[in-house]
């Protein structure tokens, strides 16, 4: 996948980080643990090898929660802001990147869906709602 140096950050710009290296993975997980913590139908997370993502500021900005009954899930966030920032698998080898924290274009699209069967009961795809550029009309 791609290999261009990418730039991400939280929303008040407290912590920043840059990933140097290839994304291995792009995917949609739609797990209840990952709706809960992005408060979304689904997570939208890239993996990247753990030596390929530096903090650039803020690291010591950055909380960490370990789900008690699933140690193997991990999310970190921003603790002025609360946005999502990147964490460690439950393997260590890779960062597990909130794609929606990234400055810019990844230049890569999602490869695959998991957790489909866990998916929102009132999950809708988005090609079938209407497009509005900016808010609706009154």
């Amino acid at each position: 996948m791609s290999s261009k140096q990418l730039s991400g950050s939280c929303l008040c710009r407290t912590v920043s980080y840059r990933i140097n290296g290839p994304i291995k993975t792009f995917q949609y997980c739609h797990c209840s643990r990952c709706r809960k913590f992005t408060g979304s139908a689904h997570a939208a997370n890239l993996f990247v090898a753990t030596e390929d993502l530096d903090w650039v500021s803020g690291e010591d900005s950055v909380g960490n929660y370990v789900l008690d009954a699933e140690p193997g899930f991990a999310t970190a966030f921003c603790k002025s802001c609360g946005s999502s920032l990147p964490s460690p698998s439950a393997t260590g080898r890779f960062w597990v990147v909130p794609a929606g924290a990234l400055d810019e274009d990844p230049g890569v699209r999602p490869t695959r869906s998991i957790f489909w069967a866990s998916r929102a009961p009132w999950f809708t795809e988005v090609g079938s709602l209407p497009f509005h550029e900016d808010w609706p009309p009154r």
